[in-house]
């Protein structure tokens, strides 16, 4: 039975989104996804929801101009990835107008490097498995150290993608969890490099069943997209030309989706499919 009926009954409208990007405006390029992820912390936020967003630290972040700065009591951390220790650095900076603070996961290993996903010759970095399982259990590691039970956790971006998988397997017995409804939202950011051989056994860990991994055996953007639907409650469709395969997945889940939706009101739509998920979640508490 869940433990927290009195956490949702007491307050729905207070409840917490946390937002894990893959870009953000204005600290990489003027992409719509970093546009989305930009603008839409704050729009929550001033619905007077709680939130708190992450993005990777990567090298073209420029830290002295955004004055990004070390969160000495988040830092210090290993986090092992075939068997060697990354330490996990967490860093913050502000966008005053918008009263909006950004959490920054930073390793000198995984992004000293200026590029963010591909060399100068655009080869894709033989790594970026490593990277994006170090950012997403970076940014699990972060919210535990805080302390801070998300009501919704929204997913932005492949590189944010195994944040569904690690939620749902080793930290499933978590207590900050026990209760998150997660949200994944397709974009239009394919890639068809195929991960390392080893990326399985990256994954695997302690509370990982094999059959968690059957996506993953792919080792490819769509099969660590599908892990992301299979993991997520709900789907948003975040651009117009989300990979055709993924789009059809989505669609045979049975997952509550949100179509695409046009940028003057897409606040408003992504609240009230926030609003309805965490209703539901009231509603089973109160049944059981």
């Amino acid at each position: 039975m869940h433990n927290s009926n009195s956490k949702h009954l007491k307050d729905m409208s207070k409840y917490k989104v946390l937002f894990v990007a893959q870009e953000m405006v204005p600290y990489m390029s003027d992409s719509p996804m970093g546009k989305i992820c930009r603008e839409l912390p704050q729009g929550i936020q001033e619905k007077c929801r709680e939130i708190r967003t992450f993005m990777p630290r990567f090298g073209c972040v420029n830290e002295r101009r955004n004055q990004l700065h070390e969160v000495i009591r988040l830092s210090g951390m290993n986090l092992v990835i075939d068997d060697s220790d990354h330490p996990l650095i967490i860093k913050v900076a502000s966008i005053q107008a918008a009263r909006l603070q950004i959490y920054f996961i930073d390793n000198e290993d995984y992004f000293l490097r200026k590029a963010v996903f591909a060399d100068k010759e655009g080869e894709f970095f033989a790594d970026n498995d490593e990277r994006a399982i170090f950012y997403a259990r970076g940014v699990i590691e972060t919210i535990k150290k805080l302390g801070w039970s998300p009501d919704v956790i929204h997913i932005h971006g492949w590189f944010s993608s195994l944040v569904p998988f690690f939620i749902r397997t080793i930290f499933k017995d978590n207590p900050l969890f026990t209760d998150t409804k997660i949200v994944c939202s397709l974009y239009d950011d394919d890639f068809n490099h195929v991960f390392s051989s080893s990326f399985l056994k990256k994954l695997r860990h302690e509370g990982v069943d094999e059959k968690d991994l059957k996506q993953y055996k792919a080792s490819d953007y769509v099969g660590i997209m599908k892990g992301a639907i299979d993991f997520s409650d709900a789907i948003i469709i975040g651009a117009e030309n989300v990979n055709p395969e993924l789009l059809s997945y989505a669609k045979k889940s049975n997952k509550r989706i949100l179509e695409m939706q046009p940028m003057e009101n897409f606040i408003d739509a992504y609240s009230v499919f926030y609003d309805e998920l965490v209703d539901e979640l009231v509603n089973e508490d109160a049944i059981q």
